[in-house]
């Protein structure tokens, strides 16, 4: 039986990997969504916002002319003295004269005429009507349209029906309707008034004075006012936007950095146990060969004396990589402490004495404060031993190595290290905090790795610049003990 290889061109593999499903984007999503949402929200609040006003002023400009037109039409009976049993509404129906012979026709008219005129020149009018109750206009500002009788009006209909002022307002002229023959067409926006006037008795409605204004001062206030809840709207849907764009930023980082610590501690855990179970299963191995060499070492010298040596040496390497691997990986769950920081310093650097004098390192480190930080003794310890052998492996040849206390802020002090060795390349720095990776030969690539954890286990953090050629800083960043 033969079997056939099956080989994937590169368009299938293309295809496949472009239909992988994307990772979904918290932050992207809720910036579309929420957008949208809040857009819609301030649109149509903005437009009930403006309905509102709109229909709020209009509504009280036509309760207020028609309580001024009201208190004319009672104020003008009064003026010229006819007796209260007669309202204006009575008096303005020229076909209704003859009905009332105990009127006098001089006052009568008098009281007609004032009226009247107020009406004719009342501020911001474009038109003004008067109905008798069969719907004829019995007087107009534009004369074409008295005798005129409107069959269709709801407006009319209603407030003769119902007894109580109407108002509407237009942007536009209707063309149908014979009323809105306007002598002076409005530039904007224009409110008709339907205002009853009553007999005697308050029951039945005599008359209706229907008024067209532009009240070009109400409207510049509308318009102020209208600017300003948009201008609030978009304000206030934009403050609510990067309000909440800020705390899902802020979430969706935090669930970043938790995500990749997580997958880091998956990581450590997972090369804990492998590296536990090597480093055990090596352990036994190398001491039998140790001992097995320093037997023979003592057995007597011979051509096979300086190999013997060597195998010594390179378990006792190996020993030490086993080590620092167990070590690197441990968990760490000491509890912070105290620690006097130059304290701790001056240890790292008396344990290095030897090593120091041995490259001619010049040491500079001259504190003025002895700070109290929060860390754990023996940790702190590892973490400068670790890193003042790495500037002393850098200054093979000599150079100077430099300490300083620096205080960030009133709760932190961060503690400057710097060597003139040889320094790192770019892509080198990028990599420094990775596991497994080193610039040494014969180094295991776990140092770095253990100073971060240590600090970030103590709320501090590290920090690496480095040139190539001219030397490398570490910045460790402690809190201060309250």
């Amino acid at each position: 039986m033969k079997l056939h290889a099956q080989t994937l061109r590169p368009e299938e593999g293309d295809v496949r990997l472009s239909t992988r499903k994307q990772p979904f984007n918290l932050l992207r999503w809720f910036s579309l969504i929420s957008m949208a949402v809040i857009a819609t929200v301030a649109v149509a609040l903005g437009a009930v916002s403006t309905q509102f006003v709109i229909t709020e002023s209009v509504q009280r400009d036509a309760l207020l002319t028609s309580q001024f037109i009201q208190a004319i039409a009672s104020a003008e009976v009064r003026h010229v003295a006819i007796a209260n049993v007669r309202t204006m509404g009575e008096l303005l129906d020229p076909r209704q004269d003859k009905d009332f012979p105990d009127v006098d026709p001089a006052a009568r008219a008098n009281a007609r005429g004032e009226f009247l005129d107020h009406i004719a020149h009342l501020p911001d009018v474009l038109l003004a009507n008067i109905y008798a109750p069969d719907r004829r206009v019995i007087w107009s500002t534009n004369p074409a349209l008295v005798g005129t009788t409107i069959h269709v009006d709801e407006d009319l209909d209603h407030a003769f029906e119902y007894k109580v002022p109407v108002s509407a307002s237009y942007h536009d002229i209707d063309e149908g309707r014979m009323e809105q023959k306007f002598i002076t067409p409005p530039d904007y926006i224009f409110i008709e008034n339907y205002i009853p006037l009553f007999d005697a008795d308050g029951k039945n409605v005599t008359a209706m004075v229907e008024i067209y204004k532009e009240p070009k001062d109400l409207i510049g206030r509308i318009g102020r006012g209208l600017v300003l809840i948009w201008l609030a709207t978009a304000l206030g849907g934009g403050l609510i936007y990067l309000g909440l764009y800020w705390i899902v930023r802020r979430a969706a980082i935090l669930l970043a950095q938790q995500q990749k610590q997580l997958i880091t501690n998956e990581t450590f855990v997972a090369l804990g146990e492998m590296s536990s179970a090597v480093a055990h299963s090596l352990r036994n191995p190398l001491a039998t060969i140790r001992s097995s060499a320093e037997l023979a070492l003592e057995l007597g010298a011979g051509p096979a004396h300086k190999n013997i040596n060597d195998i010594i040496g390179q378990v006792d390497r190996m020993s030490k990589w086993v080590r620092e691997l167990l070590q690197s990986l441990r968990p760490l769950n000491d509890d912070a402490e105290p620690v006097n920081l130059v304290a701790a310093i001056h240890d790292s650097l008396m344990a290095f004495e030897q090593q120091i004098n041995r490259a001619g390192v010049k040491v500079e480190f001259n504190p003025q404060q002895t700070p109290m930080v929060l860390s754990q003794h023996v940790q702190l310890t590892q973490i400068l031993n670790s890193l003042m052998a790495n500037a002393l492996e850098a200054m093979d040849k000599g150079g100077k190595l430099t300490v300083i206390l620096e205080p960030t802020d009133a709760r932190g002090v961060c503690v400057v290290l710097s060597d003139t060795g040889k320094g790192m390349s770019e892509e080198q720095r990028k990599m420094a905090f990775r596991p497994f990776f080193t610039t040494k030969t014969g180094g295991l690539g776990v140092g770095l790795v253990l100073v971060k954890r240590i600090m970030e286990r103590f709320g501090g953090g590290v920090a690496l610049g480095s040139r190539e050629g001219v030397g490398t800083c570490v910045r460790l960043s402690f809190k201060l003990v309250p």
